[in-house]
């Protein structure tokens, strides 16, 4: 084998044995082998996921529950475990975490070796998921970016597979809608209708209430880790009256001007929803990488100006982040730096110091204004890259020559 040859097989040697050890050590965390610093991670398996759990299977959706805040096939995730009916709830929950990494790992390492395509993909999500810590296996998210993941690989040949996959994240926990943005087949569109509206009919028929969770978000505050409660944090030193509480199962700040910040925010993402919608009208140079990219930057503008961003929201931008690197030709190496650098930024804000961010302490702030800026910058250079490499440039007008004045001649008399 020539040196070409062992260099190829050295780098997937590398890095399955750099996520067999990273994962390892996440399993252990989780199964408390070891103990990972700050407040317990997996107590939202085995008491809230648990007890939806339970009520789940007497086939209504938790209704009395307003923490419930999600589509009804996110009870699908929550029922997983009864397929290992021999490990008790959260054990069987964790390995299905695992094996959900395992398979976005596996899709991306069968996209990089694709003509066009690198394993710097694999890579970003090798490094970027152990960073997060262990609440990586303590939420469903892993499972919807598996989802997502694969809906994005299939976009280039299986547009109705992508539609059909697309439509089912979005069922499982919305925001997976957003890899349609970049979609130009109008069979992807197609699909996704007919299996969201197929799913949701289902949904709705087999058992009540699947979509009341439209209806708990109304009441909520502005989530302590998010963009918006920077104001806050910063006004509590200067005498802002409100609170920190647990309130839909979140930590939020509530009291004045919370209302006013969290509309500022919803303003927000109507504009950046408006700048896609502009986007997609102007672009016209669409590549092999751009479905991949153009659904990185949506979901980058909706994390940034949402009122909530909890840590495992950055599972889903790992995992776009990846399938964007997969291709040679993105333009995306930049903000997925950056969010494999938020990535180590939020596992020390949460869990690990996560007693300061609620204090509002220096250490606290200097955590959150640094995850939430390298955030805001890696949106907007991404934001950037997507308009630069698929809008092409305003052909400059046309220069009207300058016509010397010509004075008229008088006519030629003999």
């Amino acid at each position: 084998m020539d040196i070409a040859g062992r260099d190829r097989l050295r780098l997937p040697v590398a890095l399955l044995g750099t996520w067999g050890l990273t994962r390892l050590l996440l399993l252990l965390f989780v199964f408390k082998v070891f103990v990972f610093p700050g407040p317990d991670v997996t107590s939202d398996v085995s008491v809230i996921y648990h007890g939806w759990y339970e009520v789940l299977r007497e086939g209504t959706f938790p209704l009395a529950d307003v923490t419930w805040q999600y589509p009804p096939a996110a009870a699908l995730a929550i029922l997983s475990p009864a397929a290992l009916p021999f490990l008790d709830y959260a054990q069987a929950f964790f390995v299905l975490a695992f094996l959900a990494d395992l398979v976005v790992l596996s899709l991306l390492l069968y996209a990089g070796v694709r003509p066009g395509r690198t394993l710097r993909g694999a890579w970003v999500w090798v490094v970027g998921v152990p960073l997060l810590g262990p609440t990586v296996y303590a939420r469903y998210d892993v499972m919807v970016t598996a989802v997502a993941v694969a809906a994005l690989l299939a976009g280039a040949r299986h547009p109705r597979l992508m539609g059909a996959l697309t439509a089912f994240g979005a069922l499982l926990k919305v925001w997976p809608a957003l890899l349609l943005v970049g979609a130009v087949r109008r069979r992807a569109w197609a699909s996704a209708a007919v299996t969201a509206a197929a799913l949701a009919s289902l949904s709705a028929l087999t058992m009540p209430g699947a979509f009341a969770f439209l209806t708990f978000q109304g009441d909520r505050g502005t989530e302590v880790e998010s963009l918006g409660a920077l104001v806050f944090h910063v006004g509590r030193h200067f005498g802002w009256e409100g609170q920190v509480a647990l309130n839909y199962g979140s930590i939020e700040f509530l009291g004045p001007f919370v209302q006013t910040v969290s509309t500022v925010a919803l303003l927000l993402t109507v504009v950046a929803f408006g700048w896609l919608l502009l986007w997609r009208l102007c672009a016209t140079r669409f590549h092999s990488h751009t479905l991949a990219d153009a659904a990185f930057v949506a979901v980058l503008l909706f994390t940034v100006t949402s009122r909530v961003i909890s840590p495992q929201y950055m599972v889903w931008l790992v995992g776009l982040a990846a399938v964007c690197l997969c291709f040679r030709a993105s333009t995306m190496v930049m903000p997925a730096t950056l969010v494999v650098i938020a990535c180590l930024v939020t596992v020390l804000e949460f869990p690990i110091g996560f007693a300061h961010v609620v204090a509002s302490d220096a250490y606290g702030m200097t955590l959150l204004f640094t995850r939430n800026g390298l955030l805001v910058i890696a949106a907007l250079t991404a934001s950037l890259e997507l308009w630069r490499t698929t809008v092409p440039p305003r052909a400059p007008l046309p220069k009207i020559p300058d016509h010397p004045t010509h004075e008229k001649k008088p006519a030629h008399t003999p």
